[in-house]
This record gives C-alpha cells, sequence and structure tokens, in this order.
C-alpha cells in the first residue's frame, strides 16, 4: 500500500531519498518496499552509514574473509561499498529512466580525507565512477575550498556529483558555480553538456551548534532560518542568465538537496525538517528513522516560499545574541570534515580488525 504522507510530499515536487544503506537492507527487500511503498526515489550514503552497517553486524563478514591478504583495508572497503551501491542503483535504475535521468541516484563518497586535496579528489572521483559504473550513480565530493575545483573538472569529465557539506548560502552559490563552470567547460568543447547534480546543505547541524548558547525563542529556529536564505538564493541562481543559457544546450539543473535532516533535538517534533522544507525542485534524503516517522504521522507541508523577511530578522537576532551564521557555517564545515575523518578511520579499523579475527 502506497503511504499517502511520502506520496503527498512527492505531489508537491519533492524528491524523497533515503539517507542510509545495509546489505541487510539490500538482501532483505527493505529498500525495494521504501521504493514501491514509501515513494523513495534515491539513496545517499557516507562514511558514517557504511561504518555502522559494516562494524555493528556480520553482513560483511563473508566477503571480508573471502577478500584475500593482498587487498588494501580501503580498497576492501571500496569494493564492499561499490557492490551495495551497485545492487541499489540497479533498484533504483527504473526511477531514473521514467524521470529521463533526473532521479533514481545512489550516492557513494570520495575518501574524506582527500577534502583538502584537489588532485587527489579528482583522480578518486574518476576512480570510483568507473567502478560502479552505473549512470544513476553520483560520486559525493565535499563543497570545502579545495574541493571546489575538483567538482568543476568532475563536471566537466561527465562525472555526476553530489556536493556535500555545504552549510551557507554563500557555501551552496560557491558549489553551485563550481557545477556551472563544468557544464560551460563542456559546451566550449562542444561536448553533451547535460551532467546531473544536486548539492547538499546541512539543517539540523544548524540548531545542534546554536543550544545553550540563545535564549529558548530561538532554540532550533537557526537551520530553517539559513535554509529560507538559501533556498532564496537557489531560486536566483536557477534563474540567472547562465543557467537558462546551459539549458538551452540541453542541461537540467542541479537540484538543491536537503541533508541532515532528522532532528536532534527530541524535545521537537522529529518531522520539523521535513515539513518545513516542502519545495519544488528539491530532494530531501532523510535518516531512517525521519522518513519512516514522517510516514506514520507526518503533517501537510505547506510550500516553501521566497521569503518575506523574516528569516532576515531571525538571523538578526541571532546576530544580536553573538551567533554570526557566515562564520558558524565555515566552523561546521570544518568539523562536518572532521566528523567524516572519525568515522573513516574507524571504519578502515574495524575492517582491519575484522580481517584479523575473521
Amino acid at each position: 500500500m502506497i503511504n499517502l504522507q511520502t506520496k503527498n510530499l512527492q505531489s508537491q515536487g519533492v524528491s524523497i531519498w533515503l539517507d542510509n544503506i545495509t546489505r541487510t537492507m539490500l538482501d532483505e527487500g527493505t529498500i525495494q518496499r521504501y521504493i514501491n511503498e514509501l515513494s523513495v526515489t534515491g539513496l545517499t550514503s557516507n562514511p558514517t552509514i557504511f561504518d555502522n552497517a559494516i562494524s555493528s553486524s556480520n553482513d560483511y563478514d563473508a566477503a571480508i574473509k573471502a577478500s584475500g591478504a593482498e587487498i588494501t583495508d580501503e580498497a576492501l572497503f571500496f569494493k564492499l561499498a561499490v557492490e551495495d551501491i551497485q545492487r541499489a542503483a540497479d533498484l533504483f535504475l527504473p526511477v531514473y529512466e521514467k524521470s529521463n535521468g533526473q532521479d533514481g541516484f545512489v550516492s557513494i563518497e570520495v575518501s574524506p580525507l582527500l577534502a583538502f586535496d584537489t588532485a587527489n579528489t579528482i583522480n578518486a572521483a574518476k576512480e570510483i565512477h568507473a567502478q560502479v559504473n552505473r549512470p544513476n550513480a553520483f560520486i559525493k565530493i565535499p563543497g570545502t575550498p579545495e574541493g571546489l575545483p575538483a567538482i568543476e573538472q568532475a563536471i566537466a569529465a561527465g562525472i555526476p556529483i553530489n556536493i556535500t557539506l555545504l552549510f551557507t548560502p554563500e557555501q551552496y552559490i560557491a558549489a553551485a558555480e563550481a557545477w556551472l563552470k563544468g557544464i560551460e567547460a563542456r559546451i566550449a568543447q562542444g561536448l553533451k553538456a547535460d551532467v546531473r547534480s544536486v548539492a547538499s546543505v546541512f539543517v539540523s547541524r544548524w540548531d545542534k551548534a546554536a543550544a545553550g548558547k540563545v535564549t529558548a525563542p530561538l532554540q532550533n529556529k537557526l537551520g530553517l532560518a539559513v535554509m529560507q536564505k538559501l533556498y532564496a538564493a537557489y531560486q536566483q541562481f536557477l534563474n540567472s542568465a547562465r543557467v537558462r543559457t546551459a539549458m538551452n544546450y540541453g542541461v537540467f539543473p542541479q537540484r538543491l538537496l536537503w541533508a541532515s535532516t532528522g532532528t536532534k533535538d527530541p524535545s521537537i517534533s522529529d518531522t520539523l525538517y521535513i515539513e518545513n522544507l516542502a519545495a519544488p525542485f528539491t530532494v530531501n534524503t532523510m535518516p531512517e528513522n525521519t522518513l519512516l516517522a514522517f510516514a506514520d504521522h507526518g503533517n501537510k507541508c505547506p510550500i516553501m516560499q521566497n521569503g518575506d523577511g523574516a528569516a532576515d530578522r531571525l538571523l538578526k537576532e541571532f546576530h544580536e545574541a553573538g551567533v554570526d551564521y557566515p562564520e558558524l557555517g565555515l566552523q561546521l564545515q570544518n568539523e562536518g570534515a572532521a566528523s567524516f575523518n572519525k568515522s573513516w578511520e574507524h571504519l578502515i579499523s574495524s575492517i582491519n580488525t575484522k580481517r584479523s579475527t575473521i
């Protein structure tokens, strides 16, 4: 049976993606059920998700045991992850084909240790893209200053990119510009110009960072205020002459993706960021428990508007309370990169431990 809450959200122009993947979910048909019943049309992953999947289960033990001693721990991880991503991409391939290649994507990330290494990021993106070998696979590259040139080059090389670790409107615009420069390079070379991309902006970490620094009336309002500013920047970018010129060459514009949409504060609604970020031509990638919560008790979502100044007024209040959002956004991007590094190191260590004990 198709869930009405998720179906209604999809009918508002929001693509619902799952922010999780495990081999058990693939083997037991959970992801296929979410496609059939919860209108899920894509999937994202990251080092933390794979760390939990591999280190907290025995699902990968047989593959690890059969890997042989000559392969490195990192190469073994990518072998395992690519297998899962390929299976997921195959499940979403009908969505990809039905949407003319607009939806139905799955994402796999380059090593987060490369977040500040431009040259090796582009090399890793090319290698992983070739390994996955699916038309509906995104390679995730962090939108750090060092990652932006790699994103531009990857798009110019025809690799679909999910630009991650974005927090502020300024970071989003820089990432969108990197995508557009890559597209314009393909146009200048007379190549097929359309290379799909999403720009992933993180929501809930804003409110977690501001918790305890502001008074009660401002608690859990920073994330949505920044997202409202960011959504206005997104609409302005889509309406720009450069984007519309690229569209004239057959380019589908880069989409905005809401990430980190599970609430961190148990005292607020667990569907807060879903119900307040309903905007056409966007993606919302949801942690599994958030997806299930919205399917169970989600409310009707009003369509986001371009803003009436409320976000600016809120951000002014935060500034007066000592929270400067551009500065905090840079801090959050750096902390996010460090967090993924930590998960990556734990993941590789877990694989090494399993190889030693299996």
